[in-house]
């Protein structure tokens, strides 16, 4: 077993040819500009240019060229032949400028200062400056091997010894680098899941499952691997973490034309609960080696609190498939407490001068079953959420990351007007066509070019392209956390351990992408694009799927990183552009333009008064899943008396000189109240199994007071009697 990341130092990056250092925020001879792309002039819409609505791009000496939505053939030709000049020009734009980054800078290293992240670089100490690398450059990981950095679109990365938080890469050229500002509806997010990394999910490390054919969540995967002494026990997991993504898989997604991960992580990262079975806080270290892999090659971070005390969706990558058990029934004020808990600390964190731009969107909750807690209640927890974080964060633009939050599967107009006043709050959706509860038959290799994916590419646009532009109106910033090409349900265990559909006869094709053929790889990359074109703001679900035991890969739909090895990826997410149109589906486009609080603008922080009125009382006035006639003030609660059990910053080696600030894990000095714990002397029920046990029928211990809980929540620190 490799060892855990305490430090997470790498050994100077690059080949000599590539070492350098700059008196500038970014590489000398790498241009940041967009415009400074020849290709990026005429063959590609503005960010502001509708992706359901003709597209219009701008010829090499500023003619426009046209692509009618009427005309399929028209667009089918234009696109290759658009790819192809954009490929020769990027390439053009891109070998000058390494040619200046990696050999002409050999040449002047006496007249080069040492670059900071800071806006004004200066000299941090003795030790080596930064390195630089561009397309083709070299990178030497951690461990000494190495890769190419195939990047063809401007994107460079940086390492900075004397400074490993310098946040001056990006991705490519028409990201802004990270110490640059990112403006909602301009720049567009082209993002991907780094799923089943530091949350287990049976579909996406099928291997794991295989081996405990018991195991249906991570719960239950724990809890075997934990007597399994013999084949490494837990640390099983920990190796997983090592493993299954590395430096080049951040390298390959930011080579892949995109700008942003989401990175699902476990509450357990912080700590868990005796009667819990996680693998307590051993993933911290391997997260923030993650992101500052995302740091280093210019990626924005959507940081997602994938699990919740008692689970918050039932699902089994909530961290136990079975019943909810957060806001809902007898133990669902408890974990709410917990839950906001860990949401404080997280928050904390990210909100740290040194994170700040790499993790610009904290999702605070994934997936929480609307239908089953409630509107009114998930709202009031949202409200309390949202003032815990900016009252940690202070209010405005840059001050602390956006927040956001899932629709609940209630679709996206619900949220229409939601906490109107709040300080950038982001609406999260997650559209599937595989979980639709249909079969699918429809095929979707029916043909290549624009005809290509059968009714699966305008079902896209039409399903998702106008609700997504409605909801940028009615409630603020939406982006799809999760998408993905599985039009059907087909995948081993993609429907959860032991369910025989997603491995049925009728499925064999979808298992296995060595069977497919180019007219099925057109059909999935036309779905690709066409979803890409509604969504506007996307992450796909997920960057990379493992192999099973037998070693194939067996949910292809679902893999990014097979896509682009194989060819049903788009090469570059800018050729979604136009797609829709292309295909005769158009709608009302949203301008771009936010209501200025919802962009911590003006107004940012002061809800609706009304809104205040009904939903500022916390805990609910009612929770989901109490028998009838229960007195919701004898719900068990806990005390907030324990220690904050803070996320500690990295270490590096070597160290970064003394001038460079590393953080303690906690932003506001003047957040100093205590964690949630049991109340001493008081029993309570299974905090993940309490829907169906009897409502305590008095306080625990009788003389508890509301003043006895005061970190998460005003409810008094209540339990069932012994």
């Amino acid at each position: 077993m490799s060892s855990r990341p305490d430090s997470l130092a790498e050994v100077s990056l690059a080949t000599p040819d590539t070492l350098l250092n700059s008196n500038t925020n970014h590489p000398p001879g790498i241009s940041t500009s967009e415009t400074a792309t020849p290709c990026e002039s005429f063959i590609y819409t503005s960010y502001n240019s509708s992706p359901l609505l003709p597209s219009q791009h701008s010829g090499p000496y500023g003619e426009e060229i046209k692509s009618s939505p009427r005309s399929k053939k028209g667009a089918a030709y234009v696109r290759p032949v658009l790819l192809f000049l954009s490929t020769v020009l990027v390439a053009v734009a891109v070998v000058v400028p390494v040619y200046f980054v990696v050999i002409k800078h050999q040449h002047h290293e006496s007249d080069i200062a040492k670059g900071t992240s800071s806006s004004n670089p200066s000299s941090v100490g003795s030790h080596a400056g930064p390195t630089y690398g561009a397309n083709g450059s070299t990178v030497t990981t951690s461990d000494g091997s190495t890769f190419t950095y195939i990047n063809p679109f401007g994107g460079y990365w940086i390492d900075d010894p004397n400074d490993p938080f310098n946040d001056g890469a990006r991705p490519n050229s028409w990201t802004p680098p990270l110490n640059e500002s990112w403006v909602w509806g301009t720049n567009k997010v082209y993002g991907v899941n780094i799923g089943g990394l530091f949350v287990l999910e049976p579909f996406i490390s099928p291997a794991l499952f295989e081996k405990y054919p018991e195991a249906i969540d991570e719960w239950s995967l724990s809890t075997l691997m934990a007597s399994d002494t013999s084949n490494g026990g837990l640390s099983q997991i920990e190796d997983h973490y090592n493993t299954f993504i590395t430096e080049q898989d951040i390298a390959e997604i930011a080579g892949a034309g995109l700008n942003w991960i989401r990175l699902p992580i476990p509450f357990w990262a912080i700590e868990k609960w005796d009667f819990e079975p996680f693998l307590e806080q051993v993933c911290w270290p391997y997260i923030l080696r993650v992101l500052q892999w995302a740091r280093k090659y210019g990626l924005r971070v959507n940081l997602d609190l994938h699990t919740i005390p008692g689970s918050q969706n039932g699902f089994n990558h909530s961290g136990k498939f079975g019943k909810i058990n957060f806001l809902n029934g007898v133990m669902g004020v408890a974990n709410a407490q917990r839950a906001l808990g860990y949401i404080r600390i997280i928050a904390e964190f990210i909100s740290q001068p040194e994170w700040r731009n790499v993790v610009p969107v904290f999702g605070i909750m994934n997936e929480a079953r609307v239908a089953v807690i409630g509107m009114d209640q998930m709202t009031s927890f949202y409200m309390q959420a949202h003032d815990m974080i900016r009252n940690i964060t202070g209010y405005g633009e840059g001050n602390g990351p956006y927040i956001a939050i899932h629709d609940g599967f209630q679709g996206l107009s619900t949220w229409a007007g939601f906490l109107e006043g709040s300080d950038r709050i982001i609406l999260d959706t997650h559209p599937y066509f595989a979980f639709s509860g249909n079969s699918n038959p429809a095929p979707i290799a029916t043909g290549t070019g624009v005809d290509a994916g059968g009714i699966w590419p305008a079902l896209a646009c039409s399903r998702w392209g106008t609700e997504m532009n409605a909801s940028q109106t009615g409630f603020g910033v939406t982006f799809a956390g999760e998408f993905s090409n599985g039009f059907n349900d087909c995948g081993l265990y993609l429907n959860g351990v032991g369910n025989a559909q997603d491995v049925a006869p009728s499925c064999s094709l979808y298992l296995d992408s060595s069977q497919w053929n180019d007219t099925m790889k057109a059909g999935l990359q036309q779905l690709a694009l066409a979803s890409m074109d509604a969504l506007q703001d996307w992450f796909f679900w997920t960057w990379k799927i493992g192999p099973s035991s037998n070693n194939t890969i067996a949910a292809p739909l679902w893999s990014y990183q097979l896509g682009l090895q194989q060819g049903w990826m788009p090469i570059d997410p800018r050729m979604a552009t136009g797609t829709c149109a292309a295909l005769d589906v158009t709608a009302q486009q949203f301008d771009g333009v936010y209501k200025p609080y919802q962009t911590g603008g003006p107004g940012a922080g002061t809800i609706n008064p009304v809104l205040v009125s009904s939903y500022g009382q916390y805990p609910p006035t009612s929770i989901s899943g109490l028998t009838a006639g229960a007195t919701q003030s004898f719900l068990p609660t806990y005390t907030s008396t324990s220690a904050i059990p803070t996320l500690p910053p990295p270490t590096f080696t070597p160290s970064p000189p003394s001038s460079v600030i590393i953080g303690n894990g906690w932003f506001d000095s003047s957040d100093t109240s205590l964690a949630a714990t049991e109340v001493a002397g008081c029993t309570y029920p299974d905090a993940w199994d309490a829907i169906s046990v009897a409502m305590p029928t008095a306080l625990c211990p009788p003389t508890a007071s509301a003043g006895a809980s005061v970190v998460v929540t005003s409810v008094p620190a209540l339990a069932t009697s012994s």
